[in-house]
């Protein structure tokens, strides 16, 4: 069962736990033609030793989570399941999930719950600003669902949010992950605009995946996304994360780290994937340590990555404060200009068809602006 505006509702899709900001639809089918002809490993097969973490539970992971849920606030990590939840926690520190808890696209490998938002809460900025201080954080990271029935995409939220952290914490560094925004170079200006320490939006996977894996997104227009910050702002640090372990070959891995640089990303991220369900795609292959280590070397002393963080256990924000605090932008790349904004991806959703056809897609966005 899932909350609505309306109460609860039955669903087949998939959700990690109870959604109260939107109604949940199914991922699709968990198979791509990535994973024909090769056996992949099953959901309940035994990890490798590398992979093991120990079970989050300690006294400041158990406040941390008191803190967000009085705030009605939310996390992508808990929503995406991360591995590094205890170890992250226990030091303080977290990645806020704005815009809600259900996103309007359907990645084949991500945790958070796909369907059709049923609010925008504009006191969100406020909350997550207030939870901040409390914490007395020092690198905040700030990421959403996306929200692609909004005209903006969400960058509104993100800039305000950016700023009402700033003003209570000026010593804060804060980190934005954002979706694409469907290649809206006005929404990426309004975020930089609120300048941001690092700039991040994941391509999470190689060129021959990324229609199956990623069906609301495109390869190219992430890529150019990152090339229009440097344009727009080139003195914040541009930063991506790739998932190894989907079926990836290494001559694409190495090919999606040269055309990363193409728009002269400085921070790379390299993890492995951990299959949340049996609706998520199978994990194609496990990824030793020896090899994301030379994944780093490969992308800081032939590549030219500013730095690269790269582990089985890695995922975008980890070790996200001593980036802000260690690293130098770059310049602006060979790609500087949105690339495939105006080429829908595979399953993007598109606000005019869904006027004509509005079967294909039921929204009633309620906008929240006082306090709980």
């Amino acid at each position: 069962m899932i909350k609505s505006g309306s109460g609860s509702v039955a669903t087949r899709g998939y959700a990690p736990e109870g959604k109260d900001t939107g109604l949940v639809k199914p991922k699709g089918t968990s198979r791509i033609r990535a994973h024909e002809g090769i056996d992949t490993i099953p959901l309940r097969a035994r990890k490798p030793e590398w992979l093991k973490v120990r079970s989050p539970g300690g006294a400041n992971y158990l406040r941390l989570k008191q803190m967000m849920r009085s705030e009605s606030l939310h996390t992508v990590c808990e929503e995406a399941g991360c591995p590094n939840i205890g170890e992250c926690w226990e030091a303080g520190t977290a990645t806020f999930m704005i815009l809600g808890d259900v996103c309007t696209r359907a990645c084949k490998y991500c945790g958070v719950a796909h369907g059709m938002p049923t609010e925008l809460d504009l006191d969100e900025p406020r909350r997550v600003a207030d939870t901040c201080a409390a914490m007395e954080l020092e690198h905040v990271v700030i990421t959403s669902v996306n929200r692609d029935e909004l005209a903006d995409g969400g960058a509104g939220i993100y800039a305000e949010t950016i700023r009402q952290i700033r003003d209570r914490l000026p010593d804060c560094s804060v980190e934005v992950l954002i979706p694409d925004f469907k290649g809206d170079e006005d929404a990426l200006a309004t975020v930089l605009d609120a300048r941001p320490a690092i700039l991040g939006h994941n391509l999470e996977t190689v060129d021959r995946l990324h229609p199956d894996v990623r069906p609301g997104g495109r390869y190219w227009r992430s890529i150019s996304f990152l090339g229009a910050s440097k344009k727009i702002a080139p003195d914040i640090l541009t930063k991506t994360g790739i998932i190894l372990g989907m079926g990836e070959e290494p001559h694409e891995i190495r090919q999606a780290m040269q055309d990363l640089r193409e728009a002269s990303v400085d921070i790379l991220t390299l993890g492995q994937y951990l299959r949340p369900s049996p609706q998520h795609i199978p994990v194609a292959r496990w990824v030793t340590p020896a090899e994301f280590a030379e994944w780093k070397r490969v992308g800081e002393q032939e590549l030219g990555f500013r730095h690269v963080e790269s582990g089985p256990l890695v995922r975008s924000s980890y070790h996200a404060k001593e980036q802000a605090r260690e690293v130098e932008a770059g310049g602006p790349g060979r790609i500087t200009d949105v690339l495939e904004a105006d080429i829908p991806a595979p399953a993007e959703i598109r606000p005019e068809l869904n006027q004509r056809m509005p079967n294909l897609v039921q929204i009633e966005v309620r906008e929240r602006s006082g306090r709980n």
